[in-house]
Parts: C-alpha cells; sequence; structure tokens
C-alpha cells in the first residue's frame, strides 16, 4: 500500500453528543484510517471533508493535534456530568498514526485525570502502550476496552483488514488488560455473508475469547449502506466473485433480510451459552453500527 498522509488540524470541540446509539458521548482523535478494512463502515465520513472514501480515506488521516488540551477543556466544564465517553466510534484511535501523535494518550491522561468512565474501540495491540493511565483509571471509574476480531483466518484476516494487527495479538493484548483489572471483550463485527458467517468460523472466535478471558463478546451482521457498498460490493467481485449473487440478493438493502440476521444472532448466542460467556453485549459501548445520519456526529 501507498505511504499515508496526515492532516493536522485544531478541532473547536472534540466529545460530541450522539444520538439513537447505546451510548451519549464520542471521541475521534483522527479522521480517516490506515487500516483500510474493506467493510469499515466509516468511510462516508470523510466525504464530509470533500474526500472520498476509498483510497483517500485510508491514505489522508486527518489528526485532531489539539484534542488533548480539547479534552481537558471540556472535561473540566461546570456543566459536564462524567458520563462514559467511547473513543473510536469511526475510526481507530490507535491507528499507525498514533504512534507518532500520541493524541490518544493525551486524551486518556485527561480522563484519568478528571477520573471519568471512558470506553475504547480498537484493533491494535498498541493500547498496552497505555496501560499505566487504563489501570489507574480503571481503580475508580468503568473502563472498557472492544476489540474488533473478525477472524482469526489469517489468510482472510490479511484480505479484508491489510494493515491491521494480527488478530492473535490483540486477543493477547485483551488477556493483559484482563490481568490488569480492566473490562474487555470482542466485538465479533461485521460478520461477513459467504466469508466468516459458517459455524465453524463463528466458533472459532467464539472459542478464543473465552480461551483469553473476555468478559462479553457482541456480533453483528455486515451492513451495506451509502458510502460503504461501493467499495465493498467491487472488491468483493474482484476478490470472491463466487459470491456476488449471494450478495445482490441479500443486499437489496443496507441491511439483510432479518431472517439472516437473526440466524446469526442465534448461532453467536448458542456459541457463547457453549462456552460460558456471557449472552450480552459490551455496556456502554458502541454495539452497533450508526445509521448513516449519526456518522457526522461520530467523526
Amino acid at each position: 500500500m501507498a505511504r499515508f498522509t496526515v492532516r493536522e488540524i485544531p478541532c473547536k470541540t472534540l466529545i460530541n453528543r450522539v444520538q439513537g446509539m447505546p451510548f451519549n458521548w464520542s471521541i475521534n482523535p483522527y479522521r480517516g484510517c490506515r487500516h483500510a478494512c474493506v467493510y469499515c463502515y466509516a468511510r462516508p465520513t470523510h466525504q464530509y471533508l470533500g474526500l472520498d472514501g476509498g483510497e483517500a480515506f485510508e491514505e489522508i488521516i486527518i489528526a485532531k493535534i489539539n484534542a488533548p488540551d480539547a479534552a481537558r477543556r471540556e472535561l473540566g466544564k461546570r456543566s459536564w456530568r462524567r458520563e462514559n465517553v467511547v473513543i473510536g466510534t469511526a475510526t481507530d484511535p490507535y491507528q499507525q498514526a498514533e504512534s507518532r501523535y500520541r493524541l490518544t494518550r493525551g486524551i486518556l491522561e485527561a480522563f484519568r485525570d478528571f477520573r471519568n468512565p471512558v470506553s475504547i474501540t480498537t484493533k491494535s495491540p498498541m493500547i498496552l502502550r497505555d496501560l499505566d493511565l487504563l489501570a489507574d483509571l480503571a481503580r475508580d471509574v468503568p473502563v472498557t476496552v472492544h476489540f474488533t476480531v473478525t477472524t482469526l483466518d489469517e489468510r482472510l484476516w490479511r484480505e479484508i483488514e491489510p494493515t491491521t494487527a494480527r488478530p492473535r495479538k490483540r486477543l493477547e493484548a485483551l488477556r493483559t488488560l484482563r490481568a490488569h483489572g480492566i473490562r474487555a471483550g470482542i466485538f465479533l463485527s461485521p460478520v461477513l455473508p459467504g466469508l466468516t458467517d459458517d459455524a465453524g468460523h463463528l466458533e472459532t472466535v467464539v472459542a478464543a475469547a473465552a480461551e483469553y478471558g473476555a468478559d462479553f463478546v457482541f456480533s453483528q451482521a455486515l451492513r451495506l449502506g451509502p458510502g460503504i457498498s461501493e467499495y465493498y460490493l467491487p472488491w468483493l467481485e474482484s476478490a470472491h466473485p463466487e459470491l456476488a449473487a449471494r450478495y445482490r440478493r441479500l443486499y437489496r438493502h443496507s441491511s439483510p433480510p432479518s431472517a439472516y440476521s437473526e440466524g446469526i444472532s442465534a448461532l453467536v448466542r448458542d456459541l457463547k451459552q457453549r462456552y460460558r460467556l456471557p449472552d450480552r453485549p459490551s455496556a456502554k459501548g458502541p454495539a452497533q453500527e450508526p445509521p448513516a445520519r449519526q456518522l457526522r456526529l461520530l467523526g
């Protein structure tokens, strides 16, 4: 893949109010994501910046360079009620640019100092760099980390999430967080029809979640809304043309038929029971992909 560029911008506000989701507030230190996941629901957020959701989303990363200061300012307001905030609803806060900019660490330092609850969604074991902050904060307020793990098949992983850390590395990071008293679990999401939706594939992820000590597993079938289908479907037709007809049947709308989604949920629920994992999603976290109208707020 080509090298990516980072555009530095200041933000006027950082903590975004969200409606119609399982959480009320979100933070995204970055816009765009170097992980380049073929299924990413956040690709349309780049369109609000006048950029495309394909290559530009992966190669032009926006860094909110004053994010830590903005976090301190907003957490320190008298009107702020110390509600849970979800970091990483639209792009990964531990994507590659974080190793240089350290915006997520600066934000977490503010959360630690203000003793404010936080949830984080990531695919990166880089989160262990901030283990000291998370463990300190977790002694006083709820802290939850959600690791997205769509597959443990290394060939498929490299195909659909080309620049992410290996799934086993994410599981190892989860185990470390749990050992330090931090609530952590797995987002088995999205489930990709014809690629990751068979019983054996799903069981492999759920079994690994149990093995590594996950607090929860949540699953959801792939959605293909505007700005996502235009990228995902051409990739599918190139990489897996044998599945194209099935997708045309399943995705006459943004979501697959309820019978398909409910079947996936029932299968994962049975697997969680078998492996003695709680049958509930993460608390105060992004337990579903946002509808298109929410993407601007999440970004």
